[in-house]
């Protein structure tokens, strides 16, 4: 009978551990602009003037799969070479409603006015994100999850 008790023990401890402690040692501090992020973009959408909207992907607007937000540089990199090796500034960066807000603007291709403005919201406890970007005419809007790096 002892034996059974220990295991409860046990699986009462090891449940708590999981519950309890592990989430916040994953989450405290992860998503509030002090490390590293790579976020995954998973699913994307464009949308024009009077509600015309439809999927697409990353690669037919030229964006990367993946990025890396470094913060301490204040700048974010692609990872994939098909798109070529950018950056772009980060401007500012926020914790407002237990989001992380991460934004700035490109002026894109010289001598065409393709410049937008971009803002991440990167939600603190599950690294599920949204990143928007906005130019003249389009919008667009990608969903996908970060984690620390």
């Amino acid at each position: 009978m002892k034996k059974l008790n220990i295991s409860k023990l046990v699986l009462m401890s090891v449940a708590l551990l999981c519950t309890v402690i592990l989430p916040l040692s994953v989450t405290a501090g992860d998503y509030d602009g002090s490390k590293q992020l790579y976020c995954a973009i998973i699913d994307g959408v464009q949308c024009f003037p009077g509600g015309e909207c439809q999927a697409v992907e990353t690669a037919d607007v030229n964006l990367p799969d993946f990025l890396v937000l470094n913060f301490k540089k204040k700048i974010i990199t692609t990872t994939n070479k098909q798109c070529g090796e950018r950056s772009s500034k980060i401007e500012s960066k926020k914790v407002v409603d237990g989001k992380l807000m991460v934004q700035g603007a490109e002026d894109g291709v010289e001598g065409l006015q393709d410049g937008v403005a971009w803002s991440f919201a990167i939600n603190e406890s599950t690294g599920k994100m949204v990143l928007t970007e906005s130019g003249e005419g389009v919008g667009f809007v990608f969903f996908g999850a970060c984690t620390p790096q």
